[in-house]
């Protein structure tokens, strides 16, 4: 079975699980990039030796390959609208595919004043689409409900998302089993935005250090480059913050530090603080907390929360921009340090066992089966299980 993924770029949240569905179907698997693209998001690492990879955008003849595959092979995966031409071609022939996307609506009804996402759902809708055998691979827990807003994948939206590497070793299990007294390490990290919320961590401490509790947050990240459409939140202006709330001696900056680095410290941390809004579509630093053996807690606008947090069980889920929301679920963690380390335990065995990349790619081939025999998924929980 020829296997090939059309995406925007090959970084860190697409190669981890590419590179497992080459081990697994070996030259069956292909990985087009539809686009030149410079945001790696971050990422230093070179991926443009990978056997699988086919870049449409470096040649003629690199592009004319990519396009006979996606009228060929026998599945295809589309992500994003610089995919759409060789999804459009290849719904002509009516053959078994799947839309890979965050959702559409993250600003509401306005984003249909984009002509990317006006043209992805003019070619869903006048072609056809809703009667042939394409499926939605959902990148986000609000991607079915916006998808159903749009007349869209009715029925035959599955769990998807970004993947990152998950550590089998027993250097992470041991972590977890390491009894903490005195005070607890909590750490956010991200890029310095409006949407990412960089106050609520500050505003929760001084909360939190007005109830006696101890604790320690590391905040990663700096301002960073901003997309046009994102609003930098000043560093100095959250350190200011930090000031006029006193919280000096138990809210640090760290700066932005390499990847390396920042997965050491979350296995150093114990609570992960994900603080964004509604227009973070996915959020990979969800998959690596938890894969760290942290206890993330989410805002429930994110799109992975849903579908990473078993509220209670692996993590918690806080009401989007609820400061109040957050510090009561935070409190309750420190208050709790034996129920604290099963839940990070049932993190780690969570990313483990069900989100990793080899699991992952595993499922959606059982899902291609499935499919394939006119079944329904017969996948009950986490990725290509129904969402």
């Amino acid at each position: 079975m020829k296997l090939v993924f059309y995406s925007l770029i090959l970084n860190h949240h697409q190669a981890c699980i590419a590179d497992e569905f080459y081990k697994i179907i070996g030259d069956d698997y292909a990985f087009v990039e539809t686009a030149e693209c410079h945001d790696s998001k971050g990422a230093t690492d070179d991926y443009s030796q990978r056997p699988y990879l086919i870049r449409a955008w470096a040649s003629t003849d690199e592009y004319n390959k990519a396009m006979q595959m996606a009228l060929e092979a026998e599945v295809c995966v589309f992500g994003g609208y610089e995919a759409l031409p060789f999804e459009k071609a290849r719904m002509k022939r009516g053959l078994l595919s799947f839309d890979m996307g965050e959702r559409m609506l993250k600003r509401g009804w306005l984003n249909l004043a984009s002509p990317r996402i006006l043209k992805m759902l003019l070619a869903y809708h006048l072609g056809g689409w809703r009667n042939k055998p394409i499926y939605k691979l959902c990148c986000s827990a609000y991607t079915a409900v916006d998808s159903y807003k749009l007349l869209s994948y009715r029925g035959k939206c599955y769990k998807w998302g970004y993947f990152t590497q998950v550590d089998e070793k027993n250097d992470v299990e041991a972590s977890l089993n390491v009894s903490t007294q005195g005070s607890t390490t909590l750490m956010w990290c991200s890029r310095f935005l409006v949407l990412k919320h960089p106050e609520l961590p500050v505003q929760m401490a001084a909360k939190l250090k007005e109830k006696g509790c101890k604790f320690h947050i590391r905040m990663y990240g700096d301002e960073g480059n901003a997309a046009k459409h994102d609003t930098i939140y000043p560093r100095k202006e959250l350190q200011k913050l930090i000031e006029q709330l006193g919280v000096q001696d138990c809210v640090e900056l760290m700066g932005s530090r390499p990847n390396n680095e920042v997965l050491d410290a979350m296995q150093k941390s114990e609570i992960f603080l994900f603080t964004s809004d509604r227009m973070e579509g996915w959020g990979a630093v969800a998959n690596e907390s938890m894969a760290n053996g942290c206890v993330l807690v989410a805002s429930d606008a994110i799109g992975s929360s849903p579908y990473l947090i078993e509220d209670g069980v692996n993590g918690f889920m806080f009401r989007s921009q609820d400061v109040d929301s957050l510090t009561k679920k935070v409190e309750w963690l420190l208050k709790h340090p034996v129920e604290r380390n099963k839940m990070r335990e049932a993190a780690y065995t969570q990313m483990r066992d069900v989100w990793s990349p080899r699991k992952t790619a595993e499922a959606l081939l059982k899902l291609i089966e499935d499919l394939n025999n006119g079944r329904e998924t017969s996948i009950v929980t986490g990725p290509c299980s129904k969402a």
